[in-house]
């Protein structure tokens, strides 16, 4: 029976708690990034809630989640167009939830509509960045979509700016998860004042255990993700291995790409013990994803005193350093697959190794302790959470 507002998760008619701070994010339905800092925010101060849009319990098995902290107004829609209209109807639709927080964390791209049933005042949105497909990437949706289908993708690009737009209108404060987004959020929305804040890294729990013969790719399997080009690539290299662990659209397509090839093995979507195991046994990693925002598993993956192969663009070009901590790719070489291969070729296992330590300095300058004290600054609170923070992260 799929987890919904009628079972594991309380109804929509559930109270917010009139104290205290209500986060508030699109849904649950991949263990993605921006998921990693919702939950984050849920297990750092057990007095705040959320309210989302759906719980998929294949992503996030009810167990795992502080339930009766938890709101959820729907149920999951596999059309991500419904998807889209049902999610931001649903926020509006429910809007009393929020209207008697004192403070309300608005993060996701369709969650924020709920600001129009708030006061003035107590309102503050993350950015992990634009939609996309509205904003910077508008055009390269248009070419891979079908030309019949292109006027429905311009209506909703269309209204799900009008939304976004009008709700950060609304916002007291507004952060961004790198200087990548906060440049989408000036050059698209006109916006200046914005405060920068990474996303937090676990960094005691990711750690190098032994090096292995293969490297790795985490990256969701999304064609804005390119783990076709890493596949292309390997495909062409078959003394090198590869693995894939993660799911998406693309996982049947991409596992046509790769019939054949002994060196490319994939995996699916992995619980937390498992992936940590494969990153801490791997070469290198390989994330190529496009103009990323941030990027949550290259930093992972250096937490583990393990090296990055990825483009010089986004969020990326911010957190590795070329030859230092990994290989970044010129973006005009995106997506050439002798590029890639000549960024394995160079990431050999031994000068893997050998930036080892350096990935491990870097990746500290990201740990869940310097983000709850930047977060709680943000939000003019003293003090830091209530839970322990991250050891590595202490003086």
């Amino acid at each position: 029976m799929p987890l919904s507002a009628r079972h594991s998760v309380p109804a929509p008619t559930a109270p917010a708690p009139s104290t205290g701070t209500t986060v508030v994010y699109d849904f649950l339905a991949v263990p993605g990034g921006a998921e990693a800092v919702t939950l984050h925010w849920l297990s750092t101060h057990p007095d705040w809630s959320l309210v989302t849009g759906f719980v998929d319990e294949n992503a996030f098995p009810p167990a795992s989640l502080p339930l009766e902290r938890i709101t959820a107004l729907g149920a999951r829609v596999r059309h991500p167009a419904r998807q889209a209209l049902q999610v931001m109807g649903d926020f509006r639709r429910h809007g009393e939830l929020l209207s008697a927080a004192d403070r309300v964390l608005f993060s996701g791209v369709y969650a924020p509509v709920g600001v129009h049933a708030r006061p003035d005042h107590g309102n503050f949105y993350y950015c992990h960045t634009p939609p996309r497909f509205a904003y910077d990437l508008e055009a390269w949706y248009r070419e891979r979509t079908p030309a019949w289908q292109r006027p429905a993708l311009s209506w909703l690009a269309s209204r799900v700016r009008r939304n976004f737009e009008q709700s950060l209108a609304r916002m007291q404060s507004i952060a961004a998860n790198s200087e990548t987004v906060r440049g989408r959020l000036r050059q698209y929305l006109g916006i200046e004042h914005v405060t920068v804040i990474p996303p937090p890294v676990n960094t005691a729990q990711w750690s190098w255990i032994d090096q292995g013969d293969y490297y790795l790719s985490t990256a969701r399997l999304e064609p804005y993700k390119r783990v076709d080009w890493a596949v292309r690539a390997f495909r062409d290299m078959p003394d090198r291995r590869l693995v894939i662990a993660s799911g998406g659209s693309q996982l049947e397509a991409l596992k046509a790409l790769a019939a054949g090839c002994d060196n490319i093995r994939f995996t699916g979507w992995l619980d937390g013990a498992e992936l940590r195991r494969l990153v801490g046994n791997c070469i290198a990693t390989v994330y190529l994803a496009r103009d990323e925002d941030f990027g949550l598993s290259p930093v992972e993956s250096m937490a583990a005193g393990k090296p990055v192969i990825g483009v010089r663009e986004g969020g990326l070009a911010e957190t590795v350093i070329d030859g230092a901590t990994g290989i970044l790719i010129d973006p005009a070489d995106a997506p050439r697959i002798d590029a890639l291969a000549d960024a394995v070729r160079t990431l050999s296992p031994e000068r893997a190794r050998a930036l080892r330590r350096d990935c491990e300095t870097r990746a500290r300058r990201y740990s869940t302790g310097t983000f709850d004290r930047e977060i709680s600054t943000w939000l003019g609170e003293a003090g830091t959470p209530p839970a322990a923070t991250d050891p590595a992260s202490r003086p």
